[in-house]
């Protein structure tokens, strides 16, 4: 019982980093998420190391962890594996999905149309990380889909700086929106175009972001 409560909670913390309802450098402590989930503290610290473990979080004094900051390197290198990983996943899952996926992928590009008019940034992440995981997880290839998600794991966080600028948003969904239209077709090879130029639009923007907030820590 205890086992299933602790993968419980481990599989909950995971789905908020992927979906990025953490934010880079916030405590998690563990008798506060205990007591909001109403459990003791001890399967909360186990699922807690589980991601420390996976290097999802850090640990911290005063036994607390806190999501990692985003730093410059961090992310390069991060988005350097994405690009390779994230694209060989797409052209394998291509001709792979099922009728029932492709309708979890235009539901969840749906959802993000409203999320973005609404701004609604909780509600677009959950389904950008949703439509992401079940195109990769088509691929089939379960090693290729864990590396996946653990390289999400680090990174999820920092995507709710997506929206600190009002009018990228208005592009957040045109590069799934050709990847589905291509993933319809069977055509691995310009899904897999669509959300390497996904990648790199947002990932160079978060770049940019990145070194705005070094150039003013210094400058401060």
């Amino acid at each position: 019982m205890a086992d299933n409560l602790q993968e419980q909670l481990y599989q909950r913390l995971r789905e908020g980093l992927l979906a990025g309802h953490f934010q880079p450098g916030e405590r998690l402590k563990i008798r506060d998420l205990a007591a909001a989930w109403g459990t003791s503290p001890m399967p909360v610290r186990a699922a807690l190391q589980r991601l420390v473990a996976e290097g999802a979080l850090e640990g911290e004094p005063q036994r607390s962890v806190r999501v990692p900051p985003m730093t410059r390197e961090r992310f390069k290198h991060i988005f350097q594996v994405r690009m390779a990983l994230e694209g060989m996943a797409v052209e394998a899952a291509a001709g792979r999905l099922s009728r029932d996926e492709l309708e979890i992928l235009r539901g969840c590009m749906e959802r993000m149309d409203i999320a973005i008019e609404q701004r609604d940034v909780q509600g677009y992440l959950t389904d950008n990380s949703q439509f992401h995981r079940v195109l990769y997880g088509a691929c089939g290839n379960p090693v290729l889909l864990r590396t996946i998600e653990n390289l999400w794991l680090q990174v999820g966080p920092f995507f709710n700086r997506l929206f600190t600028e009002a009018d990228l948003s208005l592009r957040l969904n045109d590069f799934h929106e050709d990847a589905f239209k291509a993933l319809q077709d069977g055509d691995g090879k310009a899904a897999r175009f669509a959300i390497e130029q996904d990648l790199t639009y947002f990932g160079q923007f978060l770049l940019n972001l990145l070194e705005l907030d070094f150039a003013q820590a210094r400058s401060g």
